[in-house]
C-alpha cells in the first residue's frame, strides 16, 4: 500500500469536491509523519508510513492474506495538528453509519455479484409501516420487504433484521433478497427491518424490547400477513448489539423463533473480574452473556454465527461457538478474513440466509400443501 501525488494504482474519486482533494494533497505533502489508521486485531492501530526522501511519497508496506478486505484512513500529522480523512487515491470507499473509509482488497477478494444490482432478478418491494409499542413506549418503524412474486394464497417464512434501516443502506439488503430469491438459494420470504430507538439500551438484554419483538411485531405481522407462524419459519437476525438483542430476545421466549443469524456478535463477557474493556454500555452485555455462558440453554434450533478474524470480537464469538452447541443447538460457524463491518455482514448474508431458509421447495408451500415445521 503506497501513496504519492501520481496514483500507482488508483484514479482520484470523482464524487469528492476539487477543494477537499487538493487540502489532502497539500496535506500529504507538508506532512510530518503519515500513518494508515485501521481496525485490523493484532496491529498496532496506527501504522507509520515512511518517506521516500527527495520525494512526496510515503508508503508501508503491509503483507495481507490473501482474500483479505480492510478498511482504512490516513492520518497526517502537520504542524502539531492531527487530521484524518480518507485514501484521495483510493476510489474504493466503505460507507457506515459512523462514516465513511477507504477499503483495500487483498488478493482474492472480490465483491459478490449476488451483492450487486442485477437487471435480471425480479425486484421486491418495501413499505414502512407503524407499530405502536407499549413495551417500549413509542411508536417503532418497521420496512417489510415483500418478494416479487408475493401473493396471498401463499406462506412465507419471516426474517425480522435488527437495525433495518443499516442493513437496507450499507449492506444492501433488499439487493441481495432479490438476487439470492431470483437465483434460487433462498426461499421466497418477508422481511421486517426494524429501527432502533436508544440502540445501545433496546439491544442490550432488554426486556422490553424482546417484548415487543414477539408479543406486539409478531402478532402483528402474522395477523397481517400470509406467513408461516411456527418457529421454522421465523429467524432473529442481527450484527453487533443486534446480534445480542436477537440472542436474548430468543432467550426470553425459547419456543419462538426456530433459527437466529449472529454476526460479529458483541458478546463479551468475563471468566474473572469485571474487566471487559467494554465500558458501561456493555454492563448489560456482560451480565448477561456471563449469566448465560454459566447455564446455558436451548434459545432456537439453528444458530448461523459469523465473524470477522481482524475485529476484537473474533475470540468471544469462538468461545461463544461450543456453548451455543453444548446447550443443543445446530450452528454453523463463517469466519472472514474482515473487519467489524457492514461490507463484511453483507458478504455472509447468502452463507447465512440459505443456509436457514434454503431453496423454495424447502420453506414455500400452498396454503393448500403443507405447512413450516
Amino acid at each position: 500500500m503506497e501513496h504519492r501525488s501520481a496514483p500507482p494504482m488508483f484514479a482520484p474519486r470523482q464524487d469528492r469536491p476539487l477543494a477537499d482533494l487538493v487540502a489532502e494533497h497539500r496535506a500529504l505533502r507538508e506532512a510530518g509523519a503519515v500513518h494508515l489508521v485501521h481496525r485490523i486485531f493484532g496491529l498496532p492501530e496506527r501504522i507509520p508510513l515512511r518517506r521516500l526522501r527527495g520525494t512526496d511519497l510515503w508508503y508501508v508496506v503491509l503483507e495481507l492474506p490473501e482474500g483479505s478486505r480492510i478498511e482504512y484512513q490516513l492520518e497526517v500529522v502537520r504542524g502539531g495538528q492531527r487530521s484524518r480523512f480518507n485514501d484521495p487515491l483510493n476510489p474504493r470507499v466503505a460507507r457506515s453509519p459512523v462514516g465513511d473509509s477507504s477499503a483495500c482488497y487483498a488478493h482474492g477478494y472480490v465483491v459478490p455479484d449476488w451483492t450487486m444490482f442485477d437487471p435480471e432478478a425480479r425486484p421486491g418491494s418495501l413499505a414502512d409501516m407503524v407499530v405502536p409499542s407499549r413495551a417500549l413506549r413509542r411508536d417503532t418503524r418497521v420496512t417489510l420487504y415483500l418478494p416479487a412474486r408475493f401473493r396471498r394464497s401463499a406462506r412465507y417464512p419471516l426474517l425480522i433484521v435488527h437495525d433495518g434501516g443499516d442493513y437496507l443502506k450499507f449492506a444492501s439488503a433488499k439487493t441481495v433478497l432479490d438476487n439470492l430469491i431470483h437465483r434460487l438459494d433462498v426461499a421466497e420470504l418477508v422481511g421486517a427491518f426494524v429501527y432502533p430507538g436508544d440502540r445501545l439500551a433496546e439491544y442490550a438484554n432488554s426486556a422490553a424490547h424482546a417484548r415487543y419483538l414477539t408479543a406486539e411485531l409478531l402478532p402483528r405481522l402474522e395477523s397481517e400477513l400470509p406467513l408461516a407462524g411456527r418457529p421454522g419459519g421465523r429467524c432473529l437476525m442481527g450484527s453487533s448489539f443486534g446480534a445480542v438483542a436477537s440472542l436474548a430476545t430468543a432467550y426470553r421466549y425459547p419456543k419462538v423463533y426456530g433459527s437466529l443469524l449472529l454476526q460479529s456478535g458483541s458478546f463479551v463477557f468475563t471468566d474473572i473480574g469485571n474487566d471487559h474493556g467494554g465500558g458501561p454500555v456493555f454492563e448489560p452485555v456482560v451480565r448477561f452473556i456471563n449469566r448465560y455462558r454459566a447455564a446455558p440453554r436451548r434459545v432456537a434450533d439453528r444458530l448461523f454465527v459469523s465473524c470477522g478474524v481482524y475485529e476484537p470480537l473474533i475470540v468471544p464469538n469462538r468461545s461463544m461457538v461450543p456453548v451455543f452447541e453444548g446447550a443443543g443447538m445446530t450452528v454453523r460457524y463463517v469466519e472472514a478474513r474482515d473487519g467489524h463491518s457492514w461490507e463484511d455482514w453483507r458478504d455472509r448474508l447468502r452463507a447465512g440466509l440459505s443456509w436457514i431458509f434454503p431453496g423454495p421447495q424447502k420453506f414455500y408451500y400452498e396454503l393448500s400443501g403443507g405447512c413450516f415445521g
